[in-house]
């Protein structure tokens, strides 16, 4: 079973860097006017879900730079009670590519809130009892779809995250096997 996971994994892997060389025929890249992006990311750099804002801030020929803010909250029940928690996803990409396909790899950073419980005195059910800020740490890896001139923006990459022992977190987290799809425009 792990190896066919693997294959899948890998196969769908070098399906992504194919789409990437496609663009890559081309004797000059294009300068993307659409610099900014707003879309919808699904797993990422989250975890979860974000409603991101990106903006391409450098352009050297085929290599470009782009920084992106998102926002999440994040759901839980607990006995009889629902908390939300708030997720700011912040993310530095490299992207290389010469038209509308990409190579994008890049780093993050996603503050988060947590709850802590406890069980009430009785016994019964549990209470909140704090609030403390954790932060993911994503990585990415994967392709970009972006026109030059505006319009549709797709991604779709492999970002493994690390739950670092920071707030009520005492041990590191690594979850290697993690994607995320985004969909938006950009303008």
């Amino acid at each position: 079973m792990a190896i066919n996971f693997n294959s899948a994994i890998i196969g769908t892997f070098l399906f992504i860097c194919s789409l990437c060389f496609d663009g890559f025929a081309q004797s000059e890249a294009e300068t993307i006017t659409a610099k900014n992006t707003l879309s919808v990311e699904l797993g990422g750099n989250a975890g979860r879900y974000a409603l991101s804002y990106g903006r391409l801030f450098h352009q050297n020929g085929s290599f470009k730079l782009s920084g992106s803010v998102g926002f999440s909250m994040w759901h839980e029940n607990v006995s009889s009670s629902t908390y939300w928690n708030p997720a700011l996803p912040l993310e530095i990409n490299a992207l290389y590519g010469r038209s509308k396909h990409h190579l994008e790899f890049g780093l993050g950073l996603t503050p988060y809130l947590e709850n802590s419980y406890e069980f009430d005195p009785s016994g019964e059910d549990m209470v909140k009892t704090s609030n403390h800020l954790n932060t993911i740490l994503p990585f990415r890896l994967g392709y970009r779809y972006q026109k030059p001139e505006g319009g549709i923006f797709f991604r779709a990459g492999y970002t493994p995250l690390i739950f670092l022992p920071i707030g009520a977190r005492d041990t590191l987290h690594f979850f290697p096997i993690f994607g995320g799809l985004s969909f938006g425009k950009s303008f």
